[in-house]
């Protein structure tokens, strides 16, 4: 990532950090409306990094994802006692192992297919999740199950965050958010990372290498589940209420759109492409009750224009232009030097005068 990036991507942390202060002045009455939608995009932003590490990353295309999303929601759900707040200290470390543990159990299975095979796999064991919870009473069935009270954050007693305050919870999802990110940057950037974007490249040179890449798989399948777990808990914090739809694979397909927008295999990209398609939706929804047909077609003319993706159009951008910074900054020494020599090179300098060639003034 170029320097020129990194400054653009922090100063759009910073403009979203800071909207709790210039968003009132901004929208005064649609104020708390806007604070809690991009807490909910910050929410599936986080959905689409995890399954991004899977796509972008190892090259496995999962219709299945929001499976993991919908089981951390209910996991929450199931763990909140009625008219009581949930221990965040018990409830979300709880519900990252259960969900954990499934996608690992679902990994196991489907990593041993590929291709259409893979996608496949992984629409059926998402579609099975959703029809348990439909199907079943254990948590309102059809109806979906409802959070009264949100979970507590405290410690010796005392109240850390309050997240029934939509503020404190705005930071906490964007905290959240960013340690995600840098989570998963670490990740990429260790000798696992560099193992997985290579089988997502060539998984036979990676095997011929003497790698397994089928635990690599399994390991990247279980860390995006667990990830994809987190945000599935944040929604269902947010929100009060889980229903079988999370786990439909129509979520799954609205957060792999938001990966292709945003540009795979970045991270930051499916950020981008999660704030992109919400407020497309958001602002199309609000102009026209017909907003799927335009929305549609924005999709369809960022896929054709931009096969990249929005982050590959700014990495791209910032890279030819620290290039040429780059090239101008060397070139502008190496002028400099001929300009020294071709001065030293003239037969007469300043004060002097040329020395008289032989026979010249002689008599």
């Amino acid at each position: 990532m170029t320097r020129r990036l990194s400054l653009i991507l922090l100063l759009a942390l910073a403009v979203l950090a800071l909207f709790p202060v210039w968003g009132p002045l901004a929208f005064s009455a649609k104020y708390a409306f806007l604070l809690q939608k991009l807490t909910g995009i910050m929410i599936l932003a986080i959905l689409a990094m995890s399954l991004d590490l899977l796509v972008g990353v190892a090259g496995l295309v999962s219709l299945g994802h929001a499976a993991f999303f919908g089981l951390g929601g209910y996991m929450l759900a199931i763990l909140s006692p009625q008219y009581e707040a949930a221990n965040v200290w018990v409830a979300l470390p709880a519900t990252m192992a259960v969900v954990a543990a499934a996608s690992a159990v679902v990994g196991f299975l489907a990593i041993r297919t590929a291709g259409i095979y893979f996608i496949m796999v992984t629409l059926a064991f998402g579609q099975m999740g959703y029809y348990f919870f439909n199907d079943s009473k254990l948590a309102g069935g059809s109806d979906g199950a409802y959070i009264y009270v949100k979970p507590s954050v405290e410690a010796f007693g005392l109240t850390l965050i309050n997240l029934e305050n939509k503020q404190a919870f705005f930071f906490t999802v964007l905290g959240a958010l960013v340690a995600v990110y840098a989570l998963l940057r670490v990740v990429l950037a260790s000798p696992f990372g560099r193992v997985l974007a290579a089988i997502g490249v060539n998984e036979g040179r990676v095997r011929g290498l003497g790698f397994n890449p089928t635990a690599y798989k399994l390991v990247a399948f279980t860390i995006a589940g667990a990830l994809a777990g987190l945000a599935g808990f944040l929604a269902a914090t947010q929100y009060g209420f889980v229903s079988p739809a999370m786990l439909g694979w129509h979520q799954s397909g609205h957060v792999l759109v938001m990966v292709i927008l945003g540009g795979m295999g970045t991270l930051f990209g499916p950020v981008l492409g999660a704030f992109i398609l919400e407020l497309a939706h958001f602002g199309l929804e609000a102009v026209t009750e017909h907003w799927l047909l335009p929305m549609g077609a924005l999709v369809i003319a960022i896929v054709l224009a931009l096969p990249k993706g929005v982050a590959g159009l700014l990495l791209q951008w910032c890279g030819t232009s620290e290039a040429l910074a780059e090239r101008g900054a060397n070139e502008a020494p190496e002028a400099q030097r001929r300009s020294q020599g071709s001065e030293s090179d003239r037969p007469a300098l300043e004060g002097q005068t040329e020395p008289a060639k032989k026979g010249e003034g002689e008599p």
